[in-house]
């Protein structure tokens, strides 16, 4: 069966996915074609025709298209809820019961609007629930076979914000949901409003705010009403709708009242971690952290006490930090969070749901590259057609030579093989550094990537290094865990240690990345550490890059002084040193 799936369903974040028999062949997201960050009102539509091409596969040979957004019958509590929760905007609560498919009807006239606009004529369309998609990407592709407990976090869907279930024999199954406005994903994206971030590309950044904070300092309790078995969001603060959002100069409502502003303080501004603002952060992550795992033991403490495995997806799964602290838990023997586990993720989800179905046997996930890929040849033609004229030259022993450069102090972007799919830069679109040269991460911020000081890099670490830096053995090829660092690896590689001692780490495998693992395997031979120091190939505000074109820009809109693509050497000065 040839399987498509399309996300785009909440006005953010638009993708596309492949299957073919089971197996995920491509996957990209818009935003790295059409250079928005994510693409927000957009349908992936040069998504949707990289994966065909990719995979060789006519429009009209798509079996299904499926796609994760569904009707909610007012049968549902989901409706009930959303409406009683939101008694202070009747209007609101009206809709919901009246009209609480209003955005499923607009959804389906868009996807069959791109189905029609892209000649996939012969396939069948197939509407999965939001939460539904997000559980299949995360146990359908872990490529767990026991009973699975299976969890999803994110702000919302149609209506539910949070899933608790569990898979077996390909069969996922609900427990318990939670609805709007009672959303964890929905408070912690208020809260990065409050702090200064945008919502949806922020929470990240309060994340790594927090570990320069005290939570102790402020309680948060006050935010969320909860218990190890339920939690009810205190939408006098935040979560908050139509007159009860406090606006900025501009008039723009914010997802917080002006009830927390009278509490709290003016909302932050600027990109500083000062008083009060970063032990906000920390609060704030401890009580996301304190109710997820009460919640987690209540309605998952069985499973995961029979067969200790956990699926995650859901743009909290994001949260790395969450992630440690559920691993920690005596009962979580093995962790699997989807790579693309915010919206994106959604249409590997929902494909993987209806391949799952109708009988295919879905394989495992086995690396996040997904994407385009493009040859020497195209990486000389951008380069000869780009205005500045950049010095070039072809290269037979590129990871040796790039580590040299590495080790020299240098960052060097590298662009190779097939883009990421889903947020993190795993050594195909990254910017690199050597992490035992000092000061490296803060140039890097400063004159490369026009960030936050404060934000954290992450190592990529050979896999024969790992278990000693990262004191475990448990896989993480994602970047999606932080782990507590060995000792004496933050004085080894202090570039890439976190300030609370953690790293956000990805462990590489010579099958699943070679170039790469070559790569770190040179620069180990240079500095005594099988680890490098890894950022997305972008800069602030925008998309990872995707084609030679996108590397190009981006390397000129920066300080960076060498650029590797494929086996093409890139200087902005003819005269640089480049011979290693």
């Amino acid at each position: 069966m040839i399987i498509l799936g399309v996300a785009g369903a909440v006005s953010h974040d638009p993708s596309a996915a492949l299957f073919v028999d089971g197996e995920l062949v491509a996957a990209a997201e818009e935003e790295r074609f059409i250079r928005d960050k994510h693409a927000k009102g957009r349908f992936p539509y040069e998504a949707t025709r990289y994966c065909l091409a990719e995979a060789g596969i006519q429009p009209g040979q798509v079996d299904v298209v499926a796609f994760p957004y569904a009707k909610i019958p007012l049968s549902s509590p989901a409706r009930w809820h959303y409406a009683a929760r939101h008694w202070y905007a009747p209007d609101r609560a009206l809709t919901a019961l009246l009209h609480g498919n209003r955005r499923y009807h607009r959804n389906r006239s868009l996807l069959e609007k791109l189905v029609a606009d892209l000649g996939i004529n012969n396939a069948r369309l197939e509407m999965v629930e939001h939460h539904l998609a997000h559980a299949s990407s995360a146990y359908h592709l872990s490529g767990f076979k026991e009973k699975t407990a299976i969890l999803g976090i994110d702000g919302k869907g149609e209506y539910a914000t949070t899933f608790f279930g569990y898979g077996e024999n390909g069969r996922i199954h609900k427990i318990r949901e939670f609805y709007d406005p009672d959303s964890l994903g929905g408070v912690y994206g208020a809260m990065t409003e409050y702090l200064g971030f945008e919502m949806l590309d922020g929470e990240f950044k309060v994340m790594g705010m927090a570990p320069y904070g005290d939570p102790s300092r402020f309680d948060f309790s006050r935010l969320m009403d909860y218990s190890d078995r339920d939690f009810r969001v205190n939408t006098r603060l935040v979560n908050v709708i139509g007159l009860r959002r406090w606006k900025n100069a501009q008039g723009k409502g914010m997802y917080f009242s002006p009830k927390l502003v009278d509490w709290l303080g003016p909302p932050r501004e600027g990109d500083e971690i000062d008083d009060p603002y970063v032990d906000y952060a920390a609060s704030m992550q401890d009580l996301l952290e304190k109710v997820s795992l009460g919640l987690i033991g209540h309605y998952l403490g069985d499973i995961l006490e029979e067969t200790g495995k956990l699926a995650f997806a859901g743009g909290v799964a994001l949260n790395v930090k969450l992630n440690q602290r559920i691993l920690a838990r005596d009962d979580v023997q093995e962790l699997f969070v989807q790579p693309a586990a915010s919206d994106a993720g959604t249409a590997i989800g929902a494909a993987s749901y209806v391949a799952n179905q109708m009988g295919d046997e879905i394989q495992p996930m086995r690396h996040a590259y997904l994407g385009p890929r493009y040859t020497n040849e195209q990486c000389i033609a951008a380069v000869e057609a780009h205005p500045r004229k950049p010095a070039w030259e072809r290269i037979e022993d590129t990871p040796q030579r790039t580590a040299k450069l590495l080790a020299d102090g240098n960052p060097v972007a590298w662009f190779q093989g097939r883009m990421e799919f889903g947020p993190r830069a795993l050594g195909n679109r990254s910017i690199l550094g050597a992490p035992n040269v000092p000061g490296i991460a803060d140039r890097i911020n400063e004159q490369i990537k026009y960030r936050e000081r404060w934000r954290p890099f992450c190592p990529s670490i050979l896999d024969r290094v790992a278990p000693d830096m990262l004191q475990t053995d448990h896989p993480a090829p994602y970047m999606t865990i932080t782990f507590d660092v060995g000792e004496g690896w933050k004085e080894r590689v202090p570039e890439v240690v976190h300030e609370d001692g953690t790293a956000r780490a990805q462990v590489v495998t010579r099958d699943t990345n070679p170039r790469y693992y070559a790569l770190i395997e040179e620069l180990e031979k240079l500095t005594g550490n099988g680890v490098i120091l890894n950022t997305s190939l972008n800069r602030r505000g925008e998309p990872m890059v995707c084609s030679p074109e996108d590397a190009l820009n981006m390397f000129y809109g920066s300080d960076l002084q060498y650029l590797v693509m494929e086996d093409i050497l890139v200087t902005k000065n003819p005269d640089s040193e480049t011979q290693a």
